[in-house]
């Protein structure tokens, strides 16, 4: 997964780490994949980015205090921050209006930045929750008893891997937790904001609910819903052979080409 570009973007008292993949290609806009929680750019899209870099340009950063992006201390980490960061990055990098793919608390930051309708053509929602109902209430209570070595040990070593410090894997872990036990509800009034047309993906063994990516699609104007089949929240973004068909014709399809 090689970057035909890398740097860091001084934004927001940060140094935010993106890379481009692919070449510009007239007619299409860039898109711009957001991250899971807990994950690198690798993690969730090391399977996914190279494949879709082949038809348009591509581009990825690591949120504030993931992957090569430094922390800041006495900041928690919030998906609204993580919004105003990505519009920010996208000033720095020129780009008035992209399409946007967003993956688990990456799609709910992308919900967030779809809010604005005029930097996002076309949004991608894979495996997101705009509200707690979303997801199962086994999920939220994991959340109260949660320990470091419960994290899946290929994020523990891409993050030790890249991190500015990864001496810190326990506090990152621990900043991820507490965004997700004071996770907010995105209100209906708010989601209504998006007008960008919207596939929404999820797993059908996913930790989210597949009635919410329905409900998703009911409350978005001009969306589309894939249930993917024997696939989990892990194994989303690896289902290469289907997400890079379905991803390529939505971006390059009519509103009317339904």
């Amino acid at each position: 997964m090689k970057a035909v570009d890398t740097g860091y973007a001084p934004i927001r008292g940060l140094k935010l780490y993106y890379e481009i993949h692919g070449a510009s290609v007239e007619g299409k806009l860039p898109l711009v994949l957001l991250h899971g929680g807990g994950d690198t750019i690798e993690t969730s899209f090391g399977k996914l980015l190279p494949e879709l870099a082949r038809t348009r340009q591509v581009i990825a950063f690591e949120q504030r205090g993931f992957g090569h992006t430094a922390d800041i201390p006495d900041r928690p980490f919030d998906f609204e921050e993580s919004a105003q960061d990505t519009i920010a990055l996208l000033d720095f990098l020129k780009l008035p209006q992209i399409d946007l793919l967003g993956f688990s608390n990456g799609g709910t930051i992308a919900f967030h930045v779809a809010r604005n309708p005029h930097r996002v053509r076309k949004l991608i929602a894979i495996s997101a929750i705009f509200k707690r109902d979303g997801s199962y209430p086994w999920f939220w209570n994991s959340f109260s008893t949660v320990k470091l070595s419960d994290m899946p040990q290929e994020l523990r070593d891409a993050y030790q891997k890249v991190a500015p410090h990864p001496e810190n894997l326990q506090v990152f872990f621990d900043k991820c937790v507490e965004r997700m036990r004071h996770f907010k509800d995105i209100p209906e009034s708010a989601m209504q904001e998006i007008t960008a047309p919207t596939l929404v993906i999820v797993g059908d063994a996913d930790v989210v609910r597949p009635e919410h990516g329905v409900e998703t699609l009911r409350l978005l104007p001009n969306s589309q819903l894939a249930v993917l089949p024997g696939t989990d929240h892990m194994q989303v973004t690896a289902r290469k052979e289907w997400l890079v068909t379905m991803i390529n014709y939505f971006l390059s399809a009519n509103r009317d080409e339904r």
